[in-house]
């Protein structure tokens, strides 16, 4: 009785505490609710009156709790950052508002203490970043993309030694890059894209020695690249977009991706880049390297990507020159080639896309300069190099002379002129400055003939034209077999070559005459307007209205070729080395949602009814997805329109009312994603049986692990976290309703896509981590 009596004591005190302890971590939760201003992602939390750890997770929101302790808050909001000049003060919709503390919302966040897991994008953060930060001793990943902060990063985050991975991209940061990243012993993932980063990059980098992905791009680094040779781990450097100069440095072995183009990088390209056997992506290109490129970078094994456009390139590349069959694109174009084309960049190989237009090279004439030119340029490199130290001299000695100048009026005019007030001088010397040629950035008059390069010699968008009728028989050898792509829903395609060496798709669609010549103009300038790196980019097109057939006009699309197939082929392909992993499944379906959101919202009136399937989905040489086929109903409703009244001579009310729903589901490009959604979780190709079969198992066998085993594509359950694949299931789900207004928005889709993705790349990451050996 005496024990019994001492347990129901010990218990009278335990419970208590747990409770406490629970409730102070829910008002700790609800005070940043409230600091956040109530956002709609956290209206779950009105639920849940006592612990908000059981708050069912979503896209937008996860909570982790271990013991009575939150472990993990993960808040995506829908307030992305859309401006590019952020001034410092709260804007209406985009940021929270006046009555934000930055400060304060730290203080609360650090009460959590255990937290090893914070994400927090989108939300309209904005301030500078408090250190106090570093009170989260905890922390291993800490994510706040697409906020507002500025100012610099504060040093105190070294402080932080458990921290893995640290993602601040797209802020408006504006200090210099940190150079105490080395002090942290687990930083193995570290981005700082997309915000305004300056002065040289630090060398203390090259000392991060479990780094796996570095990404700078898009700031204003300056200087030369450190020697990062050291870093053993390093998979993924990203520095495009900044003012890097000087020439290329070591590199660690390990590297699968290079990205460093448009930067101001000089130099020769080192024969040790030859040497990197795990490289996938080398993009070099809007740089100012010269000499001629090692063969040994054509042929790395695992090679795919090769950029070196835009370069001051020179000689000529051996004509036994060997190319890694992995290679599938690259681009020398815009350089000071000379020579041969060796045979494996030629045309004979349809499976590599080979860019060379604007060297000096024997081949395809119509698009090479002259030889002279070339040498010439060359030359001039060569003279300008050996003149360069004389000619800084000479710099220098004049800018001495001129500030010597200056100063020496300056003193002389202020002496005679003082008098004249206090605010006159410090207002005159900045309207002289703006108004001067010395008011320009000595990096602008250092890159004033690569500027003019720029704007004369790139080949941007293609200019959307008219083709004739003849053309199109020639670049298609007059429509031969031999050209023909397939039948598709809105006509035959077939494949041609024009002049330039471009490949082409062209569609053939045979429209009534009754559909007029002016209205079918009309809605094809329309349609030409359209431009989105996710969409296949229409070039073109002819009206032919001397068919055979008096009463139809012929109306050719001529659109750019995608060479890489579509995405059915790829869910059906049996190869190991070609099956797409979960990951890059996510991305191609990214990609896709917002191309659709940009039909919907990129012009007005939108694109709807874009007859979305998944082999109209077509991925290029990077597996980047193109939307084909799309905008088509302004063209096509009028054949729509009669295939339907003949229907309806012929059918019974029955059969209508069904056809009505048919078409009115494939109307709907939210539900018709949601069945592209569907096949990439299987696999495969789906029939219309199957398609009935899998939208009736969505609500019983998706939910279960059984029932995933036996109706996921195998590739997917070994290549997604239980997590990611269920956010997907989830809103695939709600995009197949049958009721409409239960779908979501393509913008909802796309949150949940790129929250799916974030949350298997964590889990990639920490798998990583695991299998990697210990020191």
């Amino acid at each position: 009785m005496e024990r019994f009596g001492l347990i129901c004591f010990s218990l009278f005190f335990f419970i208590p505490a747990t409770h406490q302890s629970q409730t102070s971590q829910t008002q700790v939760l609800l005070q940043l609710r409230k600091h956040l201003g109530y956002p709609k992602t956290l209206d779950a939390w009105n639920q849940s009156n006592d612990d908000l750890c059981y708050t069912p997770s979503s896209p937008t929101l996860s909570i982790v709790c271990e013991g009575n302790s939150v472990t993990q808050l993960r808040i995506v909001g829908d307030k992305p950052v859309k401006v590019s000049n952020f001034k410092g003060f709260p804007l209406p919709g985009q940021t929270l508002s006046e009555r934000f503390s930055l400060d304060s919302f730290v203080t609360t966040l650090t009460r959590l203490s255990s937290l090893r897991l914070v994400c927090l994008v989108s939300l309209g953060l904005w301030g500078p970043f408090p250190e106090k930060i570093h009170r989260l001793y905890s922390l291993e990943v800490l994510d706040l993309s697409s906020n507002f902060l500025y100012g610099s990063i504060p040093p105190k985050i070294s402080a932080m030694t458990k921290l893995q991975t640290l993602t601040l991209d797209s802020n408006f940061f504006n200090g210099t890059v940190p150079d105490w990243f080395d002090s942290m012993p687990n930083l193995t993932f570290l981005s700082l894209k997309s915000n305004q980063l300056t002065g040289p990059f630090p060398e203390s980098v090259g000392r991060i020695k479990n780094l796996t992905d570095l990404a700078l791009s898009q700031n204003h680094v300056s200087g030369g690249i450190p020697d990062l040779s050291g870093l053993s781990n390093l998979e993924v450097l990203d520095l495009r977009e900044n003012k890097l100069s000087t020439g290329l440095t070591n590199m660690p072995k390990s590297l699968v991706t290079i990205l460093l183009s448009r930067n101001s990088l000089a130099d020769e390209i080192p024969k040790e880049f030859g040497e990197l056997l795990r490289l996938q992506h080398l993009d070099l290109s809007f740089n100012l390297l010269h000499g001629t490129p090692p063969s040994s970078l054509f042929s790395l094994p695992n090679i795919s990507y090769l950029n070196l456009e835009f370069n001051q390139l020179s000689g000529s590349l051996p004509k036994g020159l060997h190319c890694s069959h992995s290679l599938g694109y690259v681009d020398i174009s815009t350089n000071r080639l000379t020579g041969a084309l060796p045979s494996c960049l030629s045309s004979r190989w349809d499976k590599r896309v080979v860019k060379f237009g604007g060297n000096c090279l024997s081949a395809d004439r119509g698009h090479q300069n002259e030889e002279s030119f070339c040498k010439e340029a060359s030359e001039g490199i060569r003279e300008s190099r050996h003149k360069g130290i004389g000619a800084l001299v000479g710099v220098i000695g004049g800018v001495v002379v001129v500030m010597f100048l200056a100063a020496l009026a300056f003193l002389l005019f202020c002496r005679r002129y003082c008098s004249r007030g206090v605010a006159e001088q410090h207002l005159l010397p900045k309207a002289l400055q703006a108004n001067t040629p010395t008011g320009l950035s000595s990096e602008l008059l250092a890159n004033a003939r690569y500027i003019s390069q720029v704007k004369l010699g790139t080949r941007g968008s293609p200019v959307y034209r008219l083709f004739s009728l003849e053309e199109l028989n020639e670049v298609t050898n007059n429509f031969d077999q031999s050209s023909y792509l397939g039948n598709g829903s809105t006509g035959k395609l077939y494949k041609g070559r024009l002049e330039n060496g471009a490949y082409v798709a062209i569609r053939c669609l045979a429209l009534f005459k009754r559909y007029s010549i002016r209205n079918l103009q009309l809605r094809l300038d329309l349609l030409s307007k359209l431009c989105h790196p996710h969409l296949v980019g229409l070039l073109g097109h002819c009206i032919d209205g001397s068919y055979n057939d008096t009463s139809i006009n012929r109306v050719f699309l001529v659109y750019e070729y995608v060479p890489n197939g579509n995405l059915r082929s790829h869910l059906c392909e049996n190869s190991p080395d070609k099956v797409l992993k979960w990951s890059e499944r996510l991305s191609i379906l990214i990609g896709v949602a917002k191309a659709v959101h940009f039909l919907h919202t990129g012009i007005i009136p939108g694109f709807f009814n874009n007859r979305l399937k998944a082999n109209n989905i077509l991925l290029d040489e990077h597996y980047v997805a193109k939307l084909s086929d799309y905008g088509l109903s302004i063209i096509t409703e009028e054949i729509d329109k009669l295939e339907a009244k003949a229907e309806g001579h012929k059918s019974s009310l029955i059969e209508n009312q069904t056809l009505t729903w048919q078409l009115k589901k494939l109307q709907d490009d939210v539900y018709s994603f949601g069945l592209i959604l569907l096949e990439t979780l299987v696999g495969g190709t789906v029939s219309e049986k199957e398609e009935s079969y899998l939208l009736n198992e969505m609500a019983s066998s998706f939910s279960s692990q059984d029932g995933r085993k036996r109706m996921v594509d195998p590739i997917v359950l070994t290549t997604a976290c239980e997590e990611s694949l269920s956010i997907i299931i989830s809103i695939a789900k709600k995009c197949i309703s049958p009721e409409s207004s239960v779908r979501p928005s393509i913008e909802d889709v796309i949150w949940n896509l790129h929250y799916a993705a974030q949350v298997q790349a964590t889990a990639d990451g920490d798998q990583k981590s695991e299998l990697a050996p210990e020191p």
